[in-house]
C-alpha cells in the first residue's frame, strides 16, 4: 500500500491508492462495512463524537468507512495537480450521494432560498432541468436560462437579474454535446460575486478539472464513466469550501437522507482505480466512431466535439485532455429511422445511462428527457430523431459493423 503522504507523479497511481487507509484487519481493499450504526466504548465517547470534539463514525446515513475511501479519492482526483492561491496542492471536500440527482439536491438546497436565483444554460439532464421546472419553483427559487455559450448573453443576465446566487454549468452537456467555456463563465460570475458549480459527469476528473478553472462545486453522477460497470447508481457533491463542505452541505445531505450505501461505495471504489485505461479505450473508440458516422449517408449530423465540425471543437481541445466518449447523431429518416436502427442492434446495446464497458444508445426523446415538453425539447437541440451513444470498450471492428448493418438502408 503506498503511503498516503506518497507524491503522486501519475494519475492512475492516485486513483488506484489514494483516499486507502489500512483496515484494521489488515485486508488488502477496504472492506463492505454492512453496519448501519458504530458503536462508542464510553458515553463520554459518544458525547465527543456527536459534538464532532473526536472523530469517528455515528451512523452510516452521516457517514461509513466505504464511504470515505471513495469520498477521499474522488476528491483527489478532481484535485490532482492543481494548487490554490497560496500555491499549495488543492484540497476539497467530497459528499458521497445515492444518485446524481441527490448530489444535485444537496447543492441546490445548501446554497439557495425563497427569492434566488440560478443561472443555467440549455441542453442539461433531464433530471437537472425537470428539476429547475418543477420543484426549485415551489421552492422560491427561479432558474434563468440563457445561451451560455455567448458571454455577452451571459453577462446580460446576470445584470438583469441580481437575484442570481449560482451559475450552474453542464459541460459537455447531455445529449447534445454543447460544450461552454468553464474558465471564461467562472471568471465573469466571480466579477459579480457568483458562486458556480459543474457537472462533470460525461469528462470525468480524467478528462477535465472544473476546479483548475476556478469552479466553487463539481457534481457527477458516479453511476456512469466513474463507476464503470453499471452495477451501482451513485453521485457525488465536491466542494473546494472545507467548512462549508463540513457543515452546511453535510447537514443538509444527512437530513434530506440522500447518503450512499456501503456496496454501492466499495463497487464505486473498484471501478474508479481503472478509470484513465477505460478512458482512454472509450476516448479512442469514439473518436473513430464519430469519423464514420459522420461520413455515412444515413446520418444527417453527427454531435461529438472531437470532430472539427462541432461548433465547440476547439474550446473543447482547451479545456478537456480528450473530447470523451459520448455522442449523438440526428438520422436523415427521423424518429422512424430511429426506431429502425435501434431496434437492428446485435451487439450494441439499447438502454438509457451511459459510461460502462459496452456500447449504449438510447433515444433521449422517449427515455432521458420525456419529461421534458416537446417545444423545450426542440429549443435545445434535442429532436424527436436524436440518438444518443456511449461508445463502449468493444473492439471497435464489431461496434463498427453492428452500426453499419443496423443503419443499412435507412
Amino acid at each position: 500500500m503506498a503511503n498516503k503522504e506518497f507524491p503522486f507523479t501519475g494519475f492512475t497511481s492516485l486513483a488506484i491508492h489514494a483516499g486507502h487507509e489500512q483496515d484494521p484487519n489488515y485486508a488488502h481493499l477496504t472492506p463492505i462495512y454492512a453496519s448501519s450504526t458504530f458503536v462508542y466504548d464510553t458515553a463520554e465517547q459518544g458525547m465527543r463524537r456527536f459534538s464532532k470534539q473526536e472523530e469517528g463514525y455515528i451512523y452510516s446515513r452521516w457517514g461509513n468507512p466505504t464511504f470515505t475511501e471513495a469520498e477521499k479519492k474522488l476528491a483527489a482526483m478532481e484535485c490532482f495537480g492543481i494548487t490554490d492561491a497560496t500555491g499549495k496542492p488543492l484540497v476539497a471536500k467530497a459528499l458521497l450521494h445515492a444518485s446524481g440527482m441527490a448530489a444535485i439536491s444537496s447543492l441546490f438546497l445548501s446554497n439557495l432560498k425563497a427569492g434566488d436565483q440560478i443561472l443555467s444554460h440549455y441542453s442539461l439532464y433531464g433530471g437537472t432541468q425537470e428539476t429547475m421546472d418543477k420543484v426549485l419553483p415551489g421552492l422560491g427559487i427561479e432558474a434563468v436560462i440563457v445561451d451560455l455559450r455567448d458571454l455577452n448573453k451571459a453577462e446580460e443576465a446576470l445584470k438583469a437579474h441580481p437575484k442570481i446566487k449560482m451559475v450552474y454549468l453542464e459541460t459537455p452537456a447531455n445529449p447534445t454535446l454543447q460544450c461552454v467555456d468553464i474558465e471564461a463563465l467562472t471568471t465573469l460570475a466571480g466579477k459579480y460575486g457568483k458562486l458556480v458549480a459543474c457537472d462533470n459527469t460525461f469528462a470525468t476528473p480524467y478528462l477535465q478539472q472544473p476546479f483548475r478553472y476556478g469552479v466553487d462545486f463539481i457534481v457527477h453522477s458516479t453511476t456512469k464513466f466513474l463507476n464503470g460497470h453499471g452495477t451501482a447508481i451513485g453521485g457525488v457533491l465536491i466542494g473546494r469550501d472545507i467548512e462549508f463542505m463540513t457543515t452546511r452541505a453535510e447537514k443538509t445531505m444527512q437530513l434530506l437522507g440522500g447518503n450512499s450505501n456501503p456496496f454501492d461505495a466499495f463497487l464505486l471504489v473498484n471501478g474508479m482505480r481503472t478509470l484513465e485505461v477505460r478512458m482512454e479505450r472509450h476516448c479512442h473508440n469514439a473518436i473513430e466512431i464519430a469519423n464514420y458516422l459522420e461520413g455515412h449517408p444515413a446520418v444527417a449530423k453527427v454531435n461529438f466535439t472531437g470532430l472539427p465540425s462541432h461548433p465547440d471543437f476547439y474550446l473543447t481541445t482547451k479545456q478537456m485532455r480528450h473530447p470523451g466518449a459520448i455522442m449523438s447523431i440526428e438520422l436523415k429518416g427521423g424518429l422512424e429511422a430511429g426506431k429502425q436502427m435501434m431496434n437492428r442492434l446485435l451487439l450494441c446495446t439499447r438502454t438509457v445511462s451511459l459510461g460502462t464497458c459496452d456500447t449504449l444508445l438510447c433515444h433521449p426523446a422517449s427515455m432521458t428527457h420525456y419529461g421534458v415538453p416537446k417545444e423545450q425539447r426542440e429549443k435545445y437541440g434535442i429532436t424527436d430523431g436524436l440518438i444518443r451513444m456511449s461508445i463502449g470498450m468493444e473492439n471497435v471492428q464489431d461496434i463498427l459493423i453492428d452500426l453499419e448493418q443496423s443503419l443499412k438502408g435507412l
